[in-house]
């Protein structure tokens, strides 16, 4: 049965008409309510992943559920309809049970915190936020295991439950959760910080109620859900074309010896809507890769790339919802059935830009970036310190972003624009650990007329004994480069004992047992290149080399000679370019470094290990064979 709002006024809103400046003052209120539920959530929070990375995603949705402001768009309507029993004013919903959302968080570290708003006894929208909890319990720190065969080995999973009744906190259910946590000080703190958050939103809605009224709130709300409808209606028409477009990428590895697995994405224009169709798309994994995507959340990602590309003043929100229509297969990587595990899940969750990416500019050639970052790969160490007391460290890497028409890709960033870095020399008083390299890696972002942004190497010397855990990928697949771009640098992640001895470690792994002064460097990948490097300025390559992005050997792929003076030789450079130009013919618009059966046979000799087997297939999957 669906949720049961009650609402103890039921008198109807009315349509109101609003002026144009009325609307932009409205929004411009509920942007700034959305920032301000970050801020509140960034000084109140305890665990660094939330205070410092900003691993969060907030909210606000009109009384039908539908996003007005925020970042991953609306799963309200979907929870509501499967969510049996009563909601009234002070009820907070908590979960962190991805099947239970149809995937609008993708695994169980996300708490989300969902309550909806009241005013004079009716229901005039909802709050809510999601933060990455350090640990939820589980079979190694900070919940995320490489290993995990099914979502019960992840963590505690918290079905939908009210954690506030009528404004009552449940300290029962509350202290059952924390339980089963590893840091549960940690965990009580966000949590409330996640509800406070919700609070702010709260208050500032019934605030432009009190300036506006209640009747324009919400008409609004609803104009500004109209206004970006129309907005994506006209860019969809307009920009994207009828014909059937194909693509495909990969997640290199489960964590388990199999891989890559295939993500196969088609897009066409079909009835005024954009269809996207991900049948091709490789079986469910036996690991823990597997990502749920849910399509609201997909046609968010969508239509933010879109709007990115095409627009970006139009505000998104879920207005648009209604003009794309997406199918995934059953038992796919990207419908998992349950309890398939999904604790690596961000694989292919970062993946899915790329394959966006591949789509879209296959249409429009003119707008289509390279592949990136795509990823949110992680370290975990933990252990005990010379005091005897509990340290766990879980902190996000960040990479080099693609080259684009617009430019180069930023070095050493973030997947997610909003996220930071964990300043060193925070962790460095708060960890037994020291930062001994942050760097971008030279030459790893890929050469084009639009350079591809750096990889990030960190090194990190480990002064207590502990554990490890690395999530990474792209060590075997490349990122790509378009129009004659070449691909960025892969990943690698290599592990110096004390002893002298070298371990080049899997991209995915737990248990990995470390000493005192062990060296682990940790290298994120690059980005692919755009367009054709034999047309960079040569001044634009020796800046570069200045900067320590680009060494005076890399230089060599952009055709730049730099001479004895250390001054780019002109002459050299155009007579090497001719050569090279000549020797490669016409540029392809992907440049993929090669194809997966390619990659699999020069595996061990460019990265130091053995290629992963064919991925096997449960028996209750029904969807086609990736072999």
């Amino acid at each position: 049965m669906p949720a049961n709002i009650i609402e103890t006024n039921h008198q109807p809103f009315q349509n109101e008409r609003l002026d144009p400046i009325s609307l932009d003052i409205i929004e411009s209120a509920l942007k700034n309510a959305r920032f301000e539920m970050d801020t509140v959530l960034f000084r109140t929070a305890m665990s660094p992943g939330i205070r410092e990375q900003h691993d969060t995603f907030p909210m606000i949705a009109n009384e039908q559920g539908k996003m007005v402001v925020g970042q991953f768009g609306s799963f309200i309507h979907g929870f509501l309809a499967g969510y049996d029993g009563d909601i009234e004013e002070g009820d907070i919903i908590l979960t962190s049970d991805p099947y239970g959302v149809n995937g609008a968080i993708s695994h169980a570290n996300d708490w989300l915190v969902l309550m909806p708003m009241f005013r004079e006894g009716r229901l005039i929208g909802w709050a809510s936020m999601f933060g990455h909890m350090t640990d939820v319990g589980g079979g190694v720190p900070s919940s995320m295991p490489v290993g995990a065969s099914q979502i019960f080995q992840e963590g505690i999973i918290i079905p939908p439950v009210k954690i506030y009744r009528r404004g009552e906190l449940q300290e029962e259910i509350l202290e059952l959760i924390l339980r089963n946590c590893r840091l549960p000080q940690w965990n009580k703190s966000d949590f409330k910080s996640l509800v406070a958050a919700c609070r702010v939103a709260e208050r500032r809605c019934n605030e432009i109620c009190d300036r506006f009224g209640t009747d324009r709130f919400i008409a609004a709300m609803r104009s500004l859900l109209d206004r970006n409808y129309q907005a994506m209606d006209h860019l969809i028409s307009h920009n994207l074309p009828e014909d059937k477009l194909y693509f495909e990428d990969y997640v290199c590895d489960d964590g388990r010896g199999m891989g890559p697995y295939k993500i196969a994405c088609s897009m066409w224009r079909e009835n005024g809507k954009l269809v996207f169709d991900f049948e091709g798309t490789d079986p469910q994994s036996l690991g823990s890769i597997n990502f749920l995507l849910n399509e609201e959340m997909f046609k968010m990602f969508a239509g933010v790339f879109l709007i990115m590309v095409f627009d970006p003043q139009i505000m998104f929100n879920d207005g648009f919802y209604d003009l794309m229509e997406v199918r995934i297969p059953d038992g796919c990587l990207l419908r998992p059935k349950a309890p398939a595990a999904l604790s690596c899940r961000n694989h292919a969750l970062g993946r899915i830009f790329d394959v966006m990416g591949g789509l879209f500019g296959q249409g429009s050639p003119d707008f289509l970036n390279a592949a990136g970052f795509s990823d949110s790969p992680h370290i975990m160490y933990a252990g005990y310190n010379s005091k005897g007391e509990w340290f766990q460290l879980y902190q996000i890497g960040f990479g080099g972003i693609p080259g684009r028409p617009a430019g180069d890709g930023p070095d050493g960033h973030s997947l997610w624009p909003s996220f930071t870095n964990v300043p060193n020399e925070f962790l460095e008083s708060n960890y037994p650990l020291r930062i001994e390299a942050f760097e971008t890696i030279a030459d790893s972002g890929g050469a084009g007329l639009h350079r591809g942004g750096n990889g990030l190497r960190v090194t990190y010397r480990f002064l207590e004994p502990g554990e490890i855990s690395v999530h990474d990928d792209r060590w075997l697949t490349y990122p790509w480069g378009v129009k004659g771009g070449e691909p960025g640098g892969r990943s690698s992640k290599v592990l110096e004992r004390v002893d002298g001895s070298i371990e080049y470690l899997y991209s995915k792994q737990d248990h990995i047992q470390v000493e005192p002064g062990d060296v682990l460097h940790f290298n994120t990948w690059g980005g692919g290149g755009w367009g054709d490097p034999l047309e960079r300025d040569p001044a634009l390559v020796w800046r570069d080399i200045e900067r320590g992005l680009v060494t005076l050997e890399g230089a060599r792929r952009y055709g730049v000679v730099v001479g004895k003076d250390g001054a780019v030789d002109a002459t050299a450079t155009a007579n090497l370019r001719k050569v090279m130009a000549a020797e490669r013919g016409a540029v392809e618009l992907f440049n993929f470094g090669g194809t997966v059966e390619e990659l699999r046979a020069r595996c061990k000799a460019e990265t130091g290990l053995e290629p992963p087997r064919k991925p096997e297939v449960q028996r209750h999957v029904t969807v086609a064979s990736c072999c």
